[in-house]
């Protein structure tokens, strides 16, 4: 397969990989759109609160305050205009920067999950899990079970499992992929054990973006997945099933859950 070097592709230009696919360089670019989507989602919602709230409280202010009072209507006029060009902005600026991806579009089919699983892992191994001394492991006795779903999009969630669970894992480590049917739904679990410093150890290769990796392992608000995993996330809810996401801490075991229905979105 061809090949592009690493330093053509902005978010994997500091990672140590010598050399990436193409396929690689179009996962690392989805990984990288869907995490400023979800961090612009994340904005535009924590945004709108506080705005309603001090939007609330100058409706308070303004029957307390007379009306022959220059400074203080001054004031008031200021506060609603300053409220408004927030909004504007969110509206213009981030909303319409999301929109591509806020439905996303799924195209249902029937395909094999173990021939997916098999694919995804190989991904995985070359070059990243290889050259970082990473074992992967896979546990499933799925073999020619079908599932309806978008083939491509659950291949990236599964490929940014197994790609972050390589990046946080120290060398020498194993990471595990189970998967299984189980009722009417599909799962898959990455099981790994997070090593301190290495998400953030610039000597060895990482494809997935410095910020990304740090955000990860800071304490989660509401249950919100780490904003480097929001494709898998969005690819869940595409298919109206469900990504989940336990703590991520130096030296304990992790995991990460994609669960998706067997008839598909």
């Amino acid at each position: 397969m061809t090949t592009i070097p690493s330093d053509s592709v902005p978010h994997a230009a500091d990672s140590l990989v010598p050399a990436i696919s193409p396929r690689t360089a179009w996962l690392c670019a989805e990984t990288a759109l869907f995490m400023r989507d979800y961090v612009l989602s994340l904005a535009s919602h924590d945004l709108r609160s506080p705005l309603n709230a001090i939007h609330s409280w100058a409706y308070v202010l303004e029957r307390k305050i007379d009306a022959g009072d220059a400074t203080g209507q001054r004031a008031l006029a200021g506060i609603r205009t300053g409220i408004d060009q927030q909004v504007k902005m969110l509206e213009s600026v981030v909303d319409r920067t999301r929109a591509a991806t806020r439905a996303l579009a799924v195209s249902v089919a029937p395909f094999a999950p173990r021939a997916l699983i098999d694919e995804t892992v190989a991904e995985a191994k070359e070059p990243l899990a290889s050259l970082r001394n990473v074992a992967l492991a896979v546990e499933s006795s799925l073999a020619g079970e079908t599932v309806n779903g978008d083939r491509t999009r659950l291949g990236q969630a599964l490929w940014l499992m197994l790609t972050f669970a390589i990046e946080a894992s120290a060398s020498g480590a194993s990471v595990t992929l189970a998967s299984a049917f189980d009722a009417s739904m599909w799962r898959s679990t990455v099981t790994f054990t997070v090593q301190a410093a290495t998400p953030d150890d610039a000597s060895q290769p990482h494809l997935l973006e410095p910020f990304a990796r740090a955000q990860a392992r800071e304490p989660r608000e509401g249950g919100r997945v780490a904003w480097v995993l929001a494709l898998c996330k969005r690819v869940a809810e595409a298919h109206n099933g469900t990504f989940e996401q336990t703590d991520i801490k130096d030296d304990q075991p992790a995991t990460l859950t994609l669960s998706v229905p067997l008839a598909g979105g």
